[in-house]
């Protein structure tokens, strides 16, 4: 019988696992990923150091890089905290970022999201829009407010206008000027009230 099949170099699965010890190797000199590394490497962190107290464990990757990796996943469009888990453990430009450090896990992502960079993210991204002023990145000329309105999932019936809220508000004070006395004599109550029925903030 005439083979007709190219024979292939059979492969064991006793053998070493080889990495390059860099992964820069394998990262491309303009990769956006080193862009944002040396961006976010020339604001000031420390409004967020001072966010950790001494006493508590210290993280294996510093408050700066997971800032650095949860800008970069939103960048790339993973928001879940096990999402971005995941890619620390896999993807090659999060391991970058780590600078060699034992990938977080989602739990200690969602800690820091949630609590450290509360009241401290505002502070991050002004610095990054003035650093990027400076480059030249933004003139800063025309400033825009999204008044975008983005209708819920849960019920698209539920989308009110202000003035609608004003016009029933209003309806509902004459429906209950009108009927509230009548409510009153009926079960033998009395209520001191105002020409406007005033709404509890």
């Amino acid at each position: 019988n005439t083979k007709i099949q190219v024979d292939y170099t059979t492969k064991t699965k006793n053998f070493q696992l080889v990495f390059p010890i860099n992964f820069e190797i394998n990262i491309p000199a303009d990769d956006s990923v080193r862009l944002l590394s040396n961006v976010l490497e020339e604001i000031d962190y420390t409004e967020l150091y001072g966010a950790y107290s001494r006493k508590e464990k210290i993280c294996a990757v510093s408050p700066k890089n997971l800032f650095k990796i949860l800008v970069y996943a939103y960048m790339n469009n993973l928001y879940s905290s096990r999402d971005i888990e995941t890619a620390c453990k896999r993807d090659i430009n999060f391991m970058y970022l780590l600078e060699g450090a034992k990938a977080p896990d989602h739990n200690t992502i969602a800690r820091f999201r949630s609590t450290r960079l509360k009241n401290i993210i505002d502070n991050l991204f002004g610095q990054v829009v003035l650093l990027l002023k400076d480059y030249g990145e933004l003139s800063c000329e025309n400033l825009f407010v999204d008044g975008t309105k983005i209708e819920a999932n849960a019920n698209k019936y539920t989308f009110v206008w202000k003035k609608t809220i004003l016009k029933n508000q209003a309806k509902l004070q004459d429906k209950m000027h009108k009927e509230l006395p009548a409510l009153l004599d009926k079960y033998g109550l009395k209520c001191i009230w105002q020409k406007i029925l005033k709404q509890k903030d």
